[in-house]
Protein backbone atom coordinates (compact mmCIF):
# COMPACT_ATOMS: atom_id res chain seq x y z
CA UNK A 1 0.00 0.00 0.00
CA UNK A 2 1.61 3.29 -1.09
CA UNK A 3 1.93 6.43 0.96
CA UNK A 4 -0.45 9.22 -0.15
CA UNK A 5 0.80 12.45 -1.65
CA UNK A 6 2.13 14.82 0.96
CA UNK A 7 3.47 12.14 3.28
CA UNK A 8 6.90 12.88 4.69
CA UNK A 9 9.40 10.99 6.76
CA UNK A 10 8.65 8.07 9.01
CA UNK A 11 8.25 9.37 12.58
CA UNK A 12 7.80 6.08 14.37
CA UNK A 13 6.63 2.48 14.23
CA UNK A 14 4.69 0.40 16.73
CA UNK A 15 3.47 -3.17 16.85
CA UNK A 16 0.67 -2.60 14.35
CA UNK A 17 1.19 0.77 12.64
CA UNK A 18 3.63 3.30 11.22
CA UNK A 19 3.38 7.07 11.67
CA UNK A 20 4.46 9.53 8.96
CA UNK A 21 4.72 13.30 8.90
CA UNK A 22 2.33 15.02 6.50
CA UNK A 23 2.87 18.16 4.46
CA UNK A 24 -0.07 20.36 5.47
CA UNK A 25 0.22 22.68 2.46
CA UNK A 26 -2.87 21.09 0.84
CA UNK A 27 -5.91 19.15 1.97
CA UNK A 28 -4.43 15.68 1.42
CA UNK A 29 -6.67 14.28 -1.28
CA UNK A 30 -9.97 15.47 0.13
CA UNK A 31 -9.32 15.25 3.84
CA UNK A 32 -11.68 17.58 5.71
CA UNK A 33 -10.63 19.40 8.83
CA UNK A 34 -12.63 18.22 11.82
CA UNK A 35 -10.50 20.19 14.26
CA UNK A 36 -10.65 23.69 15.61
CA UNK A 37 -9.81 26.60 13.30
CA UNK A 38 -6.17 27.32 12.75
CA UNK A 39 -4.97 23.81 11.93
CA UNK A 40 -1.36 22.88 12.51
CA UNK A 41 0.90 19.97 11.71
CA UNK A 42 -0.66 16.58 10.97
CA UNK A 43 0.52 12.99 10.84
CA UNK A 44 -0.65 9.88 9.03
CA UNK A 45 -0.90 6.68 11.04
CA UNK A 46 -1.14 3.70 8.71
CA UNK A 47 -1.99 0.30 10.13
CA UNK A 48 -0.13 -2.70 8.76
CA UNK A 49 -1.44 -6.11 7.69
CA UNK A 50 -5.08 -5.02 7.57
CA UNK A 51 -5.15 -4.20 11.27
CA UNK A 52 -7.41 -1.45 12.62
CA UNK A 53 -10.51 0.47 11.60
CA UNK A 54 -9.45 4.11 11.33
CA UNK A 55 -12.93 5.64 10.70
CA UNK A 56 -14.39 3.89 13.75
CA UNK A 57 -11.42 4.92 15.86
CA UNK A 58 -11.72 8.53 14.67
CA UNK A 59 -15.41 8.60 15.55
CA UNK A 60 -14.70 7.62 19.15
CA UNK A 61 -11.84 10.11 19.42
CA UNK A 62 -14.05 12.95 18.19
CA UNK A 63 -16.83 11.89 20.56
CA UNK A 64 -14.68 11.91 23.69
CA UNK A 65 -12.93 15.09 22.55
CA UNK A 66 -16.36 16.70 22.34
CA UNK A 67 -16.75 15.90 26.04
CA UNK A 68 -13.46 17.61 26.85
CA UNK A 69 -11.27 14.50 26.99
CA UNK A 70 -7.66 15.04 25.85
CA UNK A 71 -7.15 13.31 22.51
CA UNK A 72 -5.57 14.48 19.23
CA UNK A 73 -7.80 16.19 16.69
CA UNK A 74 -8.53 13.94 13.73
CA UNK A 75 -9.39 14.46 10.08
CA UNK A 76 -11.97 12.33 8.34
CA UNK A 77 -10.76 10.43 5.30
CA UNK A 78 -12.44 10.52 1.91
CA UNK A 79 -14.42 7.36 1.13
CA UNK A 80 -11.74 6.08 -1.21
CA UNK A 81 -9.01 6.16 1.43
CA UNK A 82 -8.03 2.87 3.09
CA UNK A 83 -9.63 2.07 6.42
CA UNK A 84 -6.08 1.61 7.67
CA UNK A 85 -5.29 5.36 7.43
CA UNK A 86 -5.89 7.85 10.23
CA UNK A 87 -4.80 11.47 9.88
CA UNK A 88 -4.52 13.33 13.14
CA UNK A 89 -2.95 16.29 14.85
CA UNK A 90 0.78 16.06 15.41
CA UNK A 91 1.59 16.35 19.10
CA UNK A 92 4.82 17.37 20.75
CA UNK A 93 6.08 16.11 24.08
CA UNK A 94 7.47 12.94 25.69
CA UNK A 95 5.48 9.85 26.47
CA UNK A 96 5.08 9.06 30.16
CA UNK A 97 7.77 6.39 29.72
CA UNK A 98 10.19 8.93 28.25
CA UNK A 99 9.38 11.46 30.98
CA UNK A 100 10.08 8.82 33.63
CA UNK A 101 13.43 8.00 32.05
CA UNK A 102 14.32 11.70 31.99
CA UNK A 103 13.36 12.18 35.64
CA UNK A 104 10.57 14.59 34.76
CA UNK A 105 8.04 12.74 36.94
CA UNK A 106 8.06 9.89 39.42
CA UNK A 107 6.55 6.45 38.98
CA UNK A 108 3.93 7.31 41.60
CA UNK A 109 2.97 10.45 39.71
CA UNK A 110 2.73 8.44 36.51
CA UNK A 111 0.39 5.92 38.15
CA UNK A 112 -1.84 8.68 39.48
CA UNK A 113 -1.91 10.32 36.03
CA UNK A 114 -3.12 7.06 34.45
CA UNK A 115 -5.77 6.68 37.14
CA UNK A 116 -6.99 10.23 36.57
CA UNK A 117 -7.26 9.66 32.84
CA UNK A 118 -9.27 6.48 33.41
CA UNK A 119 -11.58 8.23 35.86
CA UNK A 120 -12.15 11.13 33.47
CA UNK A 121 -12.83 8.82 30.54
CA UNK A 122 -15.37 6.78 32.47
CA UNK A 123 -17.24 9.93 33.43
CA UNK A 124 -18.26 10.24 29.76
CA UNK A 125 -21.54 8.52 28.77
CA UNK A 126 -21.30 5.69 26.26
CA UNK A 127 -21.57 6.75 22.64
CA UNK A 128 -23.82 3.86 21.53
CA UNK A 129 -25.18 2.05 24.58
CA UNK A 130 -28.04 3.43 26.67
CA UNK A 131 -26.98 1.32 29.66
CA UNK A 132 -25.77 3.74 32.37
CA UNK A 133 -23.26 1.14 33.59
CA UNK A 134 -21.54 1.09 30.19
CA UNK A 135 -18.82 3.58 29.33
CA UNK A 136 -16.38 4.34 26.54
CA UNK A 137 -13.23 2.26 27.13
CA UNK A 138 -9.74 2.82 25.76
CA UNK A 139 -8.44 -0.70 26.55
CA UNK A 140 -4.78 0.16 25.94
CA UNK A 141 -4.19 3.08 28.30
CA UNK A 142 -0.61 2.66 29.46
CA UNK A 143 2.45 4.92 29.82
CA UNK A 144 3.50 4.72 26.17
CA UNK A 145 0.05 5.87 25.02
CA UNK A 146 0.03 9.09 27.04
CA UNK A 147 1.92 12.10 25.68
CA UNK A 148 2.84 14.94 28.01
CA UNK A 149 2.24 17.96 25.80
CA UNK A 150 2.55 21.63 26.82
CA UNK A 151 -1.25 21.65 27.16
CA UNK A 152 -1.26 18.58 29.42
CA UNK A 153 -1.51 14.78 29.03
CA UNK A 154 -3.06 13.54 25.78
CA UNK A 155 -4.21 9.94 25.22
CA UNK A 156 -3.29 8.36 21.88
CA UNK A 157 -3.78 4.99 20.12
CA UNK A 158 -7.49 4.26 20.33
CA UNK A 159 -7.33 1.16 18.12
CA UNK A 160 -8.75 -1.11 20.85
CA UNK A 161 -11.53 1.21 21.99
CA UNK A 162 -14.91 -0.30 22.83
CA UNK A 163 -17.80 0.17 25.23
CA UNK A 164 -18.34 -1.84 28.37
CA UNK A 165 -17.90 -1.89 32.15
CA UNK A 166 -15.09 0.40 33.41
CA UNK A 167 -13.49 -2.49 35.27
CA UNK A 168 -12.22 -3.83 31.98
CA UNK A 169 -10.29 -0.62 31.32
CA UNK A 170 -8.81 -0.49 34.83
CA UNK A 171 -7.87 -4.15 34.54
CA UNK A 172 -6.25 -3.82 31.13
CA UNK A 173 -4.12 -0.87 32.22
CA UNK A 174 -3.12 -2.69 35.40
CA UNK A 175 -2.20 -5.90 33.57
CA UNK A 176 -0.04 -4.07 31.01
CA UNK A 177 1.94 -2.30 33.74
CA UNK A 178 2.09 -5.45 35.90
CA UNK A 179 3.64 -7.45 33.06
CA UNK A 180 6.63 -5.12 33.20
CA UNK A 181 6.67 -5.17 37.00
CA UNK A 182 7.04 -8.96 37.17
CA UNK A 183 9.51 -9.29 34.32
CA UNK A 184 13.28 -9.54 34.56
CA UNK A 185 13.52 -5.91 33.52
CA UNK A 186 15.45 -3.01 35.10
CA UNK A 187 12.21 -1.02 34.95
CA UNK A 188 10.36 -3.58 37.10
CA UNK A 189 10.61 -1.72 40.46
CA UNK A 190 9.45 1.51 38.83
CA UNK A 191 6.57 -0.32 37.14
CA UNK A 192 5.47 -1.83 40.44
CA UNK A 193 5.50 1.60 42.09
CA UNK A 194 3.43 2.96 39.20
CA UNK A 195 1.00 0.04 39.44
CA UNK A 196 0.63 0.54 43.18
CA UNK A 197 -0.27 4.21 42.68
CA UNK A 198 -2.68 3.37 39.86
CA UNK A 199 -4.52 0.77 41.93
CA UNK A 200 -4.56 2.95 45.05
CA UNK A 201 -6.57 5.51 43.11
CA UNK A 202 -9.03 3.00 41.67
CA UNK A 203 -12.52 3.86 42.95
CA UNK A 204 -13.32 0.23 43.85
CA UNK A 205 -11.05 -2.86 43.83
CA UNK A 206 -14.11 -4.91 42.86
CA UNK A 207 -13.86 -3.33 39.40
CA UNK A 208 -10.89 -5.64 38.91
CA UNK A 209 -11.26 -8.55 41.31
CA UNK A 210 -14.94 -8.65 42.25
CA UNK A 211 -17.42 -11.25 40.95
CA UNK A 212 -17.94 -9.17 37.81
CA UNK A 213 -14.46 -7.65 37.82
CA UNK A 214 -12.45 -7.25 34.66
CA UNK A 215 -9.13 -8.84 35.63
CA UNK A 216 -9.87 -12.28 34.21
CA UNK A 217 -11.23 -10.72 31.05
CA UNK A 218 -8.16 -8.52 30.61
CA UNK A 219 -5.66 -11.33 31.07
CA UNK A 220 -7.60 -13.42 28.59
CA UNK A 221 -7.55 -10.61 26.04
CA UNK A 222 -3.82 -10.13 26.48
CA UNK A 223 -3.18 -13.85 26.10
CA UNK A 224 -5.15 -13.90 22.84
CA UNK A 225 -3.45 -10.79 21.46
CA UNK A 226 -1.36 -11.85 18.43
CA UNK A 227 1.13 -9.03 19.05
CA UNK A 228 2.15 -10.52 22.43
CA UNK A 229 5.42 -12.42 22.61
CA UNK A 230 5.48 -15.84 24.26
CA UNK A 231 7.39 -14.30 27.16
CA UNK A 232 4.72 -11.63 27.66
CA UNK A 233 2.01 -14.29 27.72
CA UNK A 234 3.99 -16.31 30.26
CA UNK A 235 4.05 -13.32 32.60
CA UNK A 236 0.26 -12.92 32.73
CA UNK A 237 -0.31 -15.29 35.64
CA UNK A 238 2.29 -13.61 37.83
CA UNK A 239 1.02 -10.19 36.74
CA UNK A 240 -2.49 -11.09 37.89
CA UNK A 241 -1.16 -12.33 41.23
CA UNK A 242 0.70 -9.04 41.78
CA UNK A 243 -2.44 -7.03 41.06
CA UNK A 244 -4.50 -9.09 43.50
CA UNK A 245 -1.81 -8.76 46.16
CA UNK A 246 -1.66 -4.98 45.81
CA UNK A 247 -5.44 -4.70 46.00
CA UNK A 248 -5.75 -6.95 49.05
Amino acid sequence: MGIPAGAGRLLGSGRTADVYALDDSDDHDGLDDHGAPGGGAWVLRRYRDGYGDAPAEAAVMEYVRGHGYPVPRVRAAADARPRTDLVMERLYGPTVVEALAAGQLTAGEAGLALARLLRDLHAIPARRSADPAVRVLHLDLHPENVLLTPAGPVVIDWANTDEGPPGRDWSMSAVIVAQVAVDDDPRAPMAEEMLSALLADCPDPALLTGPNGGLGWATGQRAANPTMSSREVELLGEAGELIRRLLA
